[in-house]
């Protein structure tokens, strides 16, 4: 998979401390990555669009605890 045109932003629900911060790259034709921003030659998870879009409806339908 050719990554070379990803065009990586901060999500906005990462922390602002620079502690639980994830990368996203949603501007590819087939394809979503998410990487961590503190360890960017970590990893890479790779999701079809569908199920990214999946995700992110239920993440923004849970509240948090507390």
């Amino acid at each position: 998979m050719d990554l070379t045109g990803a065009q990586w932003r901060k999500s906005t629900r990462s922390g602002t401390s620079g502690g639980n911060c994830v990368e996203v790259a949603d501007n590819l034709s087939d394809v979503v990555l998410v990487r961590d921003t503190k360890d960017r030659d970590g990893g890479t998870l790779a999701f079809a669009p569908a199920a990214w879009r999946g995700f992110v409806a239920l993440a923004k339908e849970i509240r948090p605890v507390g």
